[in-house]
């Protein structure tokens, strides 16, 4: 069993030679609705992705998750928090005590996205380094053409 550094199971991974592909290849995105597409950019969007994962430990404050999102303004959270509440990924919990306090916490259907959301972080961290080499090679050859 191999742990990465957030502490999954990488054996859990599914094996992208067992992901079903449309007829004709692809991913299908090109016949994905409208509404499909709205859903994709949501969960997609990286404030969205990164409150998602802060917040699979459990609920947390507003502060809480303003200060566990590197780089992310508040009024950025305040929208995306909205956003992840309106389409029932998030719940929002005031509580009446002075001064008040807020929590947020995963739904059951943000839950499920969890997995493919964390696997889309894990990634990332993996692989930033080499990408951002390949970005610099990139870089350099386009200055050498001018």
């Amino acid at each position: 069993m191999s742990a990465t550094a957030s502490g999954t199971d990488r054996s859990q991974a599914p094996d992208v030679r067992q992901v079903p592909v449309p007829d004709g290849g692809g991913c299908g995105a090109d016949h994905a609705s409208s509404e499909v597409r709205r859903v994709l950019d949501r969960v997609g969007d990286k404030w969205s992705a990164l409150i998602l994962g802060t917040l699979s430990s459990g609920p947390l404050r507003f502060t809480e998750l303003l200060h566990g999102i590197s780089g992310i303004s508040q009024r950025m959270l305040t929208l995306n928090l909205r956003q992840l509440e309106r389409d029932g990924l998030v719940s929002r919990t005031v509580h009446a005590v002075v001064p008040p306090r807020v929590d947020y916490e995963l739904t059951d259907l943000g839950r499920t996205l969890l997995p493919p959301v964390l696997a889309l972080v894990e990634w990332a961290m993996e692989n930033t380094e080499e990408i951002q080499g390949h970005r610099e090679r990139f870089d350099a050859q386009a200055d050498d053409r001018g």
